[in-house]
């Protein structure tokens, strides 16, 4: 798995890709987790890289869910009553 997720790289994957790579950061922390309590923890800055890079595929999902449900209103358009 890389360092890190960009954001950019995320948002051009689909939304079966974005939840098959959140399900393999969940699994990650959770090894993670696993290592750290039983004391065999190296790499100390990967869970909070794990940590944060589950909270961007989670931002993600949202907003292509939200692009999906509300249509897009173009702006400066005038709003008639």
């Amino acid at each position: 798995m890389a360092k890190s997720l960009k954001p950019t790289d995320a948002r051009l994957k689909t939304a079966d890709e974005l939840s098959a790579l959140l399900l393999d950061l969940r699994k990650e922390q959770f090894n993670l987790r696993f290592q750290r309590a039983t004391g065999q923890n190296e790499g100390v800055g990967r869970v909070r890289t794990v940590r944060r890079d589950i909270a961007r595929v989670k931002t993600i999902i949202a907003e292509k869910q939200r692009s999906v449900t509300t249509p897009a209103v173009p702006t400066g358009a005038a709003v008639q009553s």
